[in-house]
């Protein structure tokens, strides 16, 4: 026992004699003298000290002993022990130490060279330290003494009594931390306090375990928690005896199993069956218990590895069992990477790797500074959304290298078969785990980045959905207990960090969508591209075409020009091949010509380079004339302009609709053609010669289908263009959805059409009034240039549009 944070050890005891020893285990004689008022107090760490118990104390801290100095210089050499409320405490003060304590009396005490005290002492009293007395420089209390209740001599108190003993001693004779003096001393014991206080020191009970027996007055109440707290003990030993035969017995099993097994070997050597057996079995074994598989799959695995063990090499399931064990044991079941957790050096990372893509950027840092401060988070589900060439399949592989993980990727084009996602049944011949598992297994960790690719184009037919097998893989609640087909038990896929990429999400399944969280990825703007390609597309296609030891530069106006010109997109794929083939043709003369340059491409080379332009500009060219307007779509690979065109001739009143238009973009028509009649008068439209001339609306690239409710207001302001021969402004593009009522209404696609209108060289966009929010979203140096005119109705869509009559 220690004193203020003094340790004691079990061979102090044993500086003192053996007499000495001997009380110390026991109890002592019942000192016969009076209390004082006032005495010193000393806290104890961890320990509680009973009346008329003799117990050895270690002191080292000068504190302490000056107070045990102080202690010896009275007549009766008394002190208070009482315990410490929290161990933890350096320096106690008056409200760290219990108010019930125990008196004791200082019956030996030894100096040794470290300047410590050993000491004897014995317990007098319980004692209530009513308060403290300052000026000592240590702890002194005014002390009460407190008497004990109960009726000693009553026949529950008899029971309690024999109870304890019996119990006692039978704790005593299974337990070798007791000493069997102590059954001799317990069952000598005639008075039930003094037997109830040397059984509760020698219980495992914790500080406010013992300091509630010291506490407790009534002797009988007092035996009665001793006597449960017996019960308690002997329950505890009764189960580690269980637990130690049951061990004993698995040991003994493993060893009859092995010796078995080795005569079992021995007779398959005899057969000449043993050749190759062994080895696999063996080996199976050593990986199977080092494989940290949880219990269910150590379980299957090992009821595997007998059947094989008892096989022959020859029997058709021998190569089955085999390859589904090593399939089995090659599992990451508890190999897991240690993840980064720098955010500044992650950051770092994905900005060396992408430009732009803030908001992408912006969650897996978030995920990351979360993970810092919960390890055990679950991967979320994370899906980029955008057209082709937008950086989502290699913004997978970024992640990784920032988080410090392994990368795997799997792509979901065109699988139809839900065998691919699940893995296929056992029964089959040649069969397999799913792409999931096979991924995991070269990827060789259970918390992998990874990257589920294309998610949009996964199909359907007779052999199943792989989309619904994806719904348990892609849910955080369900996935820590993913089951393959072929494995036949679980496999936690909660720490993989899924990503799924889609062009589109339409296609996909709406509860698939629901699990996933969608980050969308717009096009780039024409300054994100130059700056793309300056910093990754040029170097790239430096290095692969073998120029890098020339001088070669392609200059900002070029790229200016090759995105106008000879590309068309919302990404960056089709930049790169045009920069690939300028690469090619300069790596070229470099071969043939031997030059060293220096080779700086302008503008004015890459006709030469590449041939004539490819796309050319003609906004301004197809508006001139009246009955045409430029709306704006939104396609799989980004926004991009849209012409629509309407004529007049002589006819019966009817509408011809062409362009491969599908059914809502017809309706979006007729819908405005109503209107405009509706409001002929106010627009000055002959409603007679509308009876007798045909109008035939075209909306160009027919060989591209069509459909949507945007471009209805692009509809109307071409009828009214052509109706009122007014036309349209050159510089405007316009979007949104119409009502007959006249009513504009919301679209989706704003950033991608914002983009598509800034490529086009459009200068005045049309937007509903209702997508004013979904602006904020673009970025402000996209809208450099651009005017953006909101509207709810027709009427102040046309008085943007349409320019006064010729």
């Amino acid at each position: 026992m220690s004193a203020e944070g003094d340790e004691i050890r079990p061979e102090d005891v044993d500086l003192l004699d053996d007499s000495e020893i001997a009380v110390a285990s026991g109890l002592g004689e019942e000192p016969l003298f009076d209390l004082p008022e006032v005495l010193p107090v000393l806290p104890l760490k961890n320990t509680v000290l009973f009346p008329y118990l003799v117990s050895p104390l270690l002191v080292n801290s000068d504190r302490s002993k000056r107070l045990i100095d102080a202690a010896l210089l009275t007549p009766d050499r008394l002190l208070v022990c009482a315990a410490l409320r929290n161990p933890e405490t350096e320096d106690p003060g008056p409200e760290d130490v219990y108010r019930a304590g125990t008196a004791m009396r200082i019956t030996k005490m030894l100096k040794f060279p470290d300047d410590s005290y050993r000491l004897l002492v014995q317990g007098v009293a319980r004692v209530e330290i009513e308060d403290f007395v300052d000026g000592h420089g240590f702890l002194m209390g005014r002390i009460r003494a407190l008497a004990e209740t109960g009726d000693l001599e009553s026949v529950e108190v008899a029971a309690l009594v024999r109870n304890v003993t019996q119990d006692f001693g039978s704790l005593v004779s299974d337990s070798s931390r007791l000493s069997d003096e102590l059954q001799a001393l317990v069952s000598s014991m005639d008075e039930p306090s003094k037997l109830a206080d040397l059984v509760g020191s020698n219980l495992e009970l914790d500080l406010a375990g013992k300091q509630a027996i010291l506490e407790e007055l009534d002797v009988r109440e007092r035996l009665k928690v001793i006597a449960a707290e017996l019960a308690r003990e002997r329950d505890a030993q009764r189960v580690e005896s269980e637990i130690r035969d049951k061990v004993q017995d698995d040991i003994g099993k493993s060893q009859r199993d092995y010796v078995l097994r080795q005569q079992l070997d021995a007779i398959r050597m005899e057969l000449g069956e043993a050749e190759g057996v062994t080895s696999d079995v063996d080996r199976l074994r050593e990986q199977i218990e080092s494989a940290g598989m949880p219990e269910e799959a150590y379980e299957q695995a090992t009821r595997e590895l007998e059947r094989l063990s008892q096989m022959p090499p020859a029997a058709a399931e021998h190569a089955v069992i085999l390859s589904y064990l090593e399939w089995v044991v090659d599992l990451p079941w508890s190999t897991v990477t240690e993840d980064s957790l720098d955010v500044d050096e992650a950051r770092r990372i994905l900005d060396e790797d992408h430009y732009g893509l803030d908001k992408v950027k912006e969650r897996i840092i978030e995920y990351i500074a979360v993970l810092s401060l919960k390890r055990d988070l679950k991967g979320p589900i994370l899906c980029f959304v955008g057209p082709p060439g937008a950086g989502k399949s290699s913004l997978g592989r970024s992640i990784a290298r920032a988080l410090g993980r392994k990368f795997h990727r799997i792509s979901l084009g065109g699988v139809r078969d839900e065998a691919e996602i699940r893995g296929h049944r056992r029964t089959y011949v040649g069969a397999l785990p799913g792409r999931i598992v096979q991924g995991l297994r070269r990827a060789g960790s259970r918390n992998p980045v990874y990257l589920l690719d294309e998610v949009d184009k996964v199909g359907a037919d007779f052999r199943g959905d792989p989309s619904s097998a994806l719904l348990e893989v892609l849910d955080p609640e369900q996935n820590e207990s993913f089951s393959d087909h072929y494995l036949e038990v679980p496999f936690d896929l909660s720490q993989v960090l899924f990503i799924a990429t889609a062009n589109v999400m339409d296609p996909v399944p709406a509860a698939l969508r629901d699990r996933m969280e969608v980050i969308e990825l717009p096009g780039y703007t024409e300054e994100e591209k130059v700056e793309i390609a300056k910093k990754y597309l040029v170097p790239r296609q430096v290095e692969q075409n073998g120029i890098g030891s020339v001088n070669f530069e392609l200059t900002d106006e070029s790229l200016r020009v090759l995105i106008r010109s000879y590309t068309r997109e919302a990404g960056v794929r089709n930049l790169e091949r045009e920069i690939g083939a300028i690469a090619r043709k300069v790596a070229r003369r470099v071969a043939e010509e031997n030059l060293e340059g220096p080779f700086r491409i302008e503008p004015e080379h890459l006709a030469d380079l590449l041939g004539p332009v490819k796309f050319e500009p003609e906004v301004a060219e197809r508006v001139s004339q009246t009955g045409v307007a430029v709306g704006l779509a939104w396609t799989p690979a980004g926004g991009d302009i849209l012409f629509v065109e309407s004529s007049r001739m002589p006819g019966k009143g009817v509408m011809k609709l062409t362009g491969s238009l599908g059914e809502v973009m017809r309706e979006s028509a007729e819908a405005a053609r109503s209107w405009l009649r509706m409001r002929s008068d106010e627009f000055g439209i002959d409603e007679k010669s509308g009876e007798s001339s045909d109008i035939h609306l075209h909306v160009p690239a027919g060989a591209v289908p069509k459909d949507g409710p945007s471009a209805g207001v692009a509809m109307v302001t071409s009828l009214a263009s052509l109706l009122t021969d007014r036309p349209v402004a050159s510089d405007v593009a316009m979007t949104g959805e119409i009502t007959l009522r006249g009513k504009v209404l919301p679209v989706g696609g704003i950033k991608e059409k914002v983009l598509a209108a800034k490529r086009a060289g459009i200068e005045c966009v049309v937007l509903p009034e209702k997508n004013r929010k979904d602006v904020e979203e673009v970025p402000e140096e996209l809208l450099e240039g651009l005017r953006l005119e909101y509207v709810g109705m027709i009427d102040e869509a046309l008085h943007h549009t349409l320019t006064a009559p010729v």
